[in-house]
């Protein structure tokens, strides 16, 4: 006897329906009911009363229920009131139009991965168990800094609310990770760095753009290796990209080496536009507080199709905010095959070097003006909080020398030329003496010199 259904295909229909449904993406408006509505202040920079919905948990729900989140467009801002926590192999996508904000007051950044492990004290171990295989992509962000001196509650881009990791200072914070990447973003005023990596291998950062940012753009901390920084662009009041593998402590979850990252088709703002225009090579020699050291260099970095920045930073620069005598670095750092391609500046720039150098070739670069464009020694610059000299800081480390060798320079012309300029219109070399009219005149100098070993 035959039957026109089995049991098991009776059971299979009627359990389809649930199958697809499970399998379904999930999406943030499955959770809705996790969406707050909360009122609080904002400052723009008169003060308005905001109510608002607060997606934090919803998001993060899509996230414990799959690998992937996506933020669609609409008219009305996201807010979170903490980061969005991103496991191994995941991905997190935004609409080019979706506006995620954060909370007045909540002082985090806004996307991280989960394994975020500092350093400060000490070098980073060989295995440190890191996130790998993480996606960021899209969407307009922004901490609510909505004028220079006005954060919203959110100086700090910190990686919890409570018991943040040490030096953590994002608004995208990927710190501990392998094989990462971050892509086509809007950071627009926040106070933070755009994105914040540290400890970091395998990484692409590709396609950021800076609104009236507050603070460096891509900001990497060593140890960091093998990475790409592309299509990096806008207005940043600091950096626009920062390789810093010594750091001020205030801003550093780890020190380490830096090494085989290009950056290219990178533009600060036209001219007109204020914004720092700049980007920093940072290295140095880190002394924790055990009296041990780690040596933080840079070296094998690309940098090439640059437009719009008008300095290069290769220079130490002892920290400021926490008072130069309290954290700097042993000596000035090392940096080693450094080649800088397809430059354009449109206003005067300068790259200043006062680190070891071996290695530095500079093919085709063109100048706005007659000035030479590459400096070798210690800078000096005083800062003045008031009008008492007793009170004036030295910026920089004018005692200090550094020595470059195997510098390399080709196709450098004035706009419009049609031959090179050579290379002794092109170099300066510096060397500091003291200033006997300080505080009359300022800076006040020091012994340091450059040294070019040709």
């Amino acid at each position: 006897m035959s039957y026109p259904m089995t049991c098991r295909t009776i059971f299979t229909l009627l359990l389809a329906p649930l199958i697809s449904l499970s399998a379904a993406e999930k999406t943030v408006s499955d959770f809705q009911h996790l969406v707050r509505t909360e009122t609080w202040e904002e400052k723009w920079p008169e003060t308005r009363a905001i109510t608002a919905e607060v997606w934090t948990l919803a998001m993060q729900a899509v996230l414990e229920a799959q690998t992937t989140l996506h933020i669609p467009a609409r008219e009305l801002p996201y807010y979170l009131d903490g980061p969005l926590v991103l496991k191994s192999g995941q991905k997190l996508t935004a609409d080019p139009k979706a506006e995620i904000r954060l909370k007045p007051g909540s002082n985090t950044c806004m996307v991280r991965n989960e394994n975020v492990v500092g350093f400060a004290d000490q070098a980073v171990p060989a295995d440190t168990q890191p996130d790998t295989d993480i996606t960021i992509e899209g969407g307009i962000w922004t901490t609510l800094s909505s004028t220079g001196s006005e954060s919203n509650g959110n100086p700090r881009g910190a990686s919890a609310r409570q018991n943040a990791i040490h030096g953590t200072h994002g608004v995208i914070l990927l710190q501990n990770v392998r094989r990462v990447t971050v892509r086509n973003i809007t950071v627009r005023q926040s106070r933070a760095f755009a994105v914040h990596l540290g400890n970091v291998r395998e990484f692409t950062v590709d396609g950021v753009t800076l609104e009236a940012h507050r603070r460096d753009g891509v900001h990497i901390n060593g140890p960091a290796s093998d990475g790409l920084i592309r299509n990096v662009r806008g207005v940043s009041h600091d950096d626009t990209v920062a390789l810093n593998a010594w750091e001020w402590k205030n801003y550093a979850p780890s020190y380490g080496a830096i090494h085989h990252i290009v950056i290219e088709d990178v533009s600060g703002a036209p001219e007109g536009i204020p914004s720092a225009n700049s980007i920093r090579l940072l290295p140095g020699v880190k002394r924790f507080s055990d009296g041990t050291t780690l040596d933080c260099p840079i070296h094998d970095i690309t940098l090439r199709r640059i437009t719009h920045i008008t300095e290069f930073k290769l220079y130490n620069q002892p920290n400021l905010e926490l008072g130069r005598d309290k954290d700097f670095s042993i000596g000035v750092g090392t940096l080693k095959n450094l080649r800088f391609e397809d430059l354009v500046f449109h206003r005067p720039g300068k790259i200043e070097i006062h680190a070891d150098l071996d290695g530095f070739t500079l093919q085709n670069a063109t100048l706005a003006s007659n000035t030479r464009l590459i400096a070798i020694g210690p800078k000096s610059q005083t800062y003045k909080p008031g009008p008492d000299p007793v009170r004036w800081v030295e910026i920089f480390s004018p005692d200090l020398g550094c020595t470059v060798r195997n510098l390399r320079v080709s196709g450098v012309r004035l706009q419009g030329a049609t031959t090179d300029l050579p290379p002794d219109q092109v170099i300066h070399v510096i060397e500091q003496k003291p200033n006997p009219d300080y505080p009359k005149t300022t800076p006040r100098g020091g012994t340091g010199k450059g040294v070019w070993i040709r």
